[in-house]
């Protein structure tokens, strides 16, 4: 029995599965404290960051880094032993102390994993300031349960675009054949709505993520047939990107109309993939 099917076991029948995937129409927490631990072996989520949007129930601070010390506690309890979590962390607003603080600066000493680096995502366009530097910017927080024995795959990730390929010392070349190390700053665009310049891959989703953000955390952090747990799917993003790169995924999503989103995107993909001859892995 592999590791959806003890889930499915612990949880019942979920809202949507398919060969290698399985989306539950849940709250994360209550359904995390069911299953057994150290089995999933890579995390990629972003939880509502407590700012109004209409997917969030309203917390005090001090309520929603409670309620965020305790997910992700349960994220870490589930970990492998090689296993990482990625972490994407908005800000909000403190009164009469900040407009916009980042809430990793409020978590770091409730986060039990360990903290290899901070991602920043640059996504090139966006809100103008008008009494402020316009926000161009998300970070990922990215944390593994085990500082000297985790998953690394720099050469899922390599960037080709290297100014000086063939550059020597010694006679040798120094660039790798594959491509450079990405570095701690991600150019990717957003994924945009609007009429006219709507992305291929916009959902109704109010906060989605672009496919290639989460594609390169999924090469880099896990392997084929490795299972990857989205506590928060939203739009169904991980979902897509890790079943697309033969590795398995299970998703937690509160709201309704959202799992409808994210199971209308990998349907979508899956017509896609079958249209194209391409198999799916029969782990």
């Amino acid at each position: 029995m592999n590791y959806i099917e003890i889930v499915g076991h612990c949880l019942g029948r979920p809202y949507y599965e398919t060969n290698n995937c399985a989306i539950y129409n849940a709250d994360c927490l209550a359904a995390m404290r069911s299953l057994p631990g150290m089995a999933i072996n890579l995390t990629v989520t972003s939880p509502p960051y407590n700012i109004g949007k209409e997917y969030e129930q309203a917390l005090s601070i001090e309520e929603y880094l409670l309620w965020s010390e305790n997910w992700i506690r349960e994220v870490y309890r589930l970990t492998s032993p090689n296993g990482a979590f990625w972490l994407n962390l908005g800000y909000f607003s403190i009164a009469d102390r900040a407009k916009a603080i980042p809430i990793s600066y409020l978590i770091w000493d409730r986060v039990p994993f360990f903290l290899i680096q901070e991602i920043v995502w640059n996504y090139g366009a966006g809100v103008a300031g008008r009494k402020s530097f316009s926000p161009r910017n998300e970070k990922f927080l990215w944390y593994v349960r085990d500082q000297n024995n985790y998953v690394f795959n720099l050469d899922e990730v390599r960037d080709p675009n290297v100014k000086y390929p063939n550059q020597k010392k010694n006679g040798k070349v120094k660039v790798n054949s594959l491509g450079k190390n990405p570095s701690d700053v991600w150019q990717f665009p957003k994924v945009t709505s609007g009429t006219n310049r709507a992305s291929k891959e916009r959902t109704p989703h109010p906060a989605q993520f672009p496919e290639a953000v989460i594609e390169r955390i999924v090469r880099a952090c896990s392997n084929e047939a490795d299972v990857i747990l989205d506590p928060f799917m939203g739009s169904g993003t991980t979902a897509v990107v890790s079943l697309s790169l033969n590795r398995r995924v299970i998703g937690f999503e509160i709201n309704t109309d959202y799992c409808e989103i994210a199971v209308n995107r990998i349907e979508a993909f899956l017509s896609k993939r079958a249209t194209a001859g391409v198999q799916p892995p029969l782990f």
